[in-house]
């Protein structure tokens, strides 16, 4: 049920709002807008009647948000976005079979890009757009149908469905590993060890299942896999990869194993997605396709 009409003002007055707001000026605004300032002015004061709350300070030739209006701004700009996204999407496919996945990005870029054409010539109607997100976020804020997600089986308001589990690997460049003479898992407390800031205890548990004591784990710190298998390739170090992203690397021969004990990650990858989203078509049909692919592979 939609709100009292009252609070449901109309599009026009929230972009002259929200223009002004954001340039800070009433003559900015009208320029964007293609409009008169007289004109944004007389639908940002009807904007202020129909709330019953004022929203800017005016002195003399400027004007200040007030702290409701920055309050206000901010929502009323997310709101604005989503319904251009989501008109852009309609206009892009006007069957409406539009997917907007979050991707983490080496997931993304090595394993998923080159496979969507599959599901993309299987599935014609459908449109994807790919968003990349590092961390779990609230569906509810935000226009997006799915989320790929690595972690634990987690996410509030959301359903998870199992996508994989994951093997590392401790990897760098041949002559990293000539260089330092690497025969056995102690051999790494020599070496430089790349660490992936979103798994800040990886190489703290390879040594500890490699029954091997430490004091403390020190070395350069990345974000993504795709610039630590980078430095590793460049001989910088050590990295634990996941075997599955990195292929291509090790069948050049680009990185190698530095010693062959690879570590089963304790988390795991999974399809997240809004329970009332559960049974949206194209993401039913996304969900099949990566489940299959990944069972094939």
């Amino acid at each position: 049920m939609l709100p009292a009409r009252r609070f449901l003002p109309s599009l026009s007055l929230l972009a002259a709002f929200e223009a002004a707001a954001r340039t800070g000026s009433i003559t900015a605004a009208a320029r964007e807008l293609d409009l008169t300032q007289s004109a944004v002015s007389r639908q940002i004061k009807a904007l202020e009647n129909q709330l019953g709350v004022e929203l800017f300070l005016r002195e003399r030739q400027t004007i200040r948000l007030t702290v409701a209006g920055d309050s206000y701004a901010r929502e009323i700009r997310e709101a604005l976005r989503r319904i251009s996204s989501a008109s852009l999407n309609l206009r892009a496919n006007p069957q409406g079979g539009t997917l907007n996945l979050a991707i983490l990005p080496t997931f993304g870029a090595r394993w998923l890009a080159p496979r969507l054409g599959q599901f993309l010539a299987a599935n014609p109607g459908i449109t994807i757009n790919l968003v990349t997100r590092l961390s779990p976020f609230d569906f509810r804020l935000d226009s997006i149908d799915a989320a790929i997600h690595f972690g634990d089986a987690v996410w509030p308001g959301a359903e998870l469905t199992l996508l994989m589990e994951e093997e590392t690997i401790p990897a760098c460049s041949p002559g990293y590993r000539r260089k330092l003479a690497i025969e056995k898992p102690a051999d790494l407390l020599a070496a430089s060890l790349l660490h992936l800031t979103t798994r800040p205890d990886a190489w703290e548990r390879w040594f500890t299942e490699n029954g091997i004591a430490f004091e403390s784990v020190h070395g350069m710190l990345f974000d993504q896999f795709a610039t630590a298998s980078q430095a590793a390739i460049g001989g910088l170090g050590v990295a634990l990869l996941p075997t599955f992203l990195i292929q291509d690397e090790l069948a050049r021969a680009e990185l190698v194993p530095a010693i062959d004990r690879p570590m089963r990650s304790a988390q795991r990858y999974y399809l997240a997605s809004p329970r009332e989203r559960a049974e949206y078509p194209p993401l039913v049909a996304f969900r099949a396709w990566i489940l299959r692919e990944l069972s094939e592979a």
